[in-house]
């Protein structure tokens, strides 16, 4: 079936929610506002239940089917939470909180699963339970692992959970999908290298950590040309070089190096792990200084489940005709976390020609909404059919 009638009728409502929600961003876990016209809606829905409070701001609705033969339930997951960007688009609904934007799209996702939902509590046309999720802090803060110690999983009988983020560069309403790793985890490390400060002036009586950390900055580019197999993805960025001395005649007595490490298999977490903190103490040695390196794991590798993610592409062949395969994408997604917990897939929509996530030009496209919409609808109705 393609976009379906009735959510092509709603596309202009359900993008006046969407630009509300972009004019009010919030961060993280805090999406009061947003959670709240989220389980409003859900209520006027007629949703069977709504849920708030799972994962500190998160919320989820109950919909049950106009049968339920068999005990099936679906989770289908959308992000509430914007990021601390300054709006650069100039649009109408620009932001209004200053210093934080909707550079992701969680506006649009949040918008197109309230359609779906819509939808679904008006025809009820499947046989069992499909719940709603709506997740705050998908921008670092791990709602979704959040989401699902709180239960979310086993409170509500989910057994398999969808998701879907807009996507830059492929043609509006059009989907890409991949099985197996999609998203990369996201780790962090800090190393703080300790020598003795001084005098610039006389170096030769300092033990110069600005010059470890030079080395140590080259020589951590080694964990991937030299360390992994070369056919692996795997990418190990300095973002932060910090002195703790910004004079010009001091050579400090810290500095702080900080970045991220980024792969598609936990073997390769291990490895990066394992040499940054091999690395950091061999360089300090060599000039006579100490490291001392902090990791830590944030978003696991993100996985689609192959009969899942088969599924969601027949169902996005349905609605717009065509599914493409995907790249891998080195960014973290935390759906991540309800895909250890369950089996499920996440998909790409496209959003046309526009600025990449994550710019402050960024715009999520309205012209994406029946489609996003009618794949949400779809995955509950072809999944758990009637009759």
């Amino acid at each position: 079936m393609p976009i379906k009638n009735r959510l092509a009728e709603l596309q202009e409502e359900i993008a006046e929610w969407r630009r509300d929600l972009h004019a009010h961003p919030e961060l993280l876990f805090e999406t009061h506002r947003t959670a709240g016209i989220v389980a409003e809606r859900l209520r006027e829905f007629g949703c069977d239940e709504v849920v708030t409070g799972l994962g500190r701001t998160g919320v989820v609705g109950v919909i049950r089917g106009r049968a339920d033969t068999k005990g099936r339930v679906t989770g289908l997951r959308a992000d509430m939470d914007a990021l601390p960007i300054e709006e650069a688009t100039g649009l109408p609904h620009a932001s209004t909180n200053p210093g934080v934007m909707h550079a992701c799209g969680h506006d649009g996702h949040t918008a197109m699963l309230l359609g779906a939902a819509k939808y679904l509590c008006e025809t009820r046309n499947f046989d069992g339970t499909a719940v709603v999720i709506f997740q705050p802090a998908e921008e670092g803060g791990g709602g979704g692992r959040e989401m699902c110690e709180d239960g979310l999983m086993e409170r509500f009988g989910i057994q398999e959970v969808y998701g879907m983020h807009n996507w830059p560069g492929i043609e509006a309403g059009r989907f890409a999908i991949r099985p197996g790793p999609f998203f990369a985890s996201a780790d962090t490390f800090d190393i703080q290298l300790s020598g003795k400060g001084g005098h610039a002036a006389k170096p030769h009586q300092t033990i110069d950590p600005i010059l470890m950390g030079a080395h140590l900055v080259t020589a951590l580019q080694s964990i991937t040309s030299r360390n992994a197999d070369p056919v692996e993805q795997i990418v190990v960025s300095v973002t932060a070089f910090e002195p703790s001395s910004n004079a010009h005649n001091i050579i400090p007595q810290r500095v702080r190096l900080g970045g991220t490490v980024r792969t598609l298999r936990p073997e390769l977490r291990d490895l990066a792990e394992a040499r940054i903190a091999a690395i950091a103490e061999g360089v300090a040695a060599t000039f006579g200084g100490v490291a001392r390196t902090e990791y830590v794991r944030n978003y696991p590798v993100m996985v689609n489940s192959d009969a899942q993610t088969d599924f969601a592409a027949e169902v996005a062949k349905s609605v717009s005709g065509q599914c493409d395969a995907a790249p891998l994408i080195m960014g973290a997604e935390d759906f991540a976390f309800m895909l250890e917990e369950r089996p499920g897939a996440y998909i790409l929509v496209g959003n046309g020609d526009t600025a990449m996530v994550h710019n402050p030009e960024y715009e999520f496209s309205d012209e994406a909404i029946p489609s996003g919409c009618s794949w949400w609808a779809e995955i509950v109705e072809q999944r758990m059919p009637v009759g």
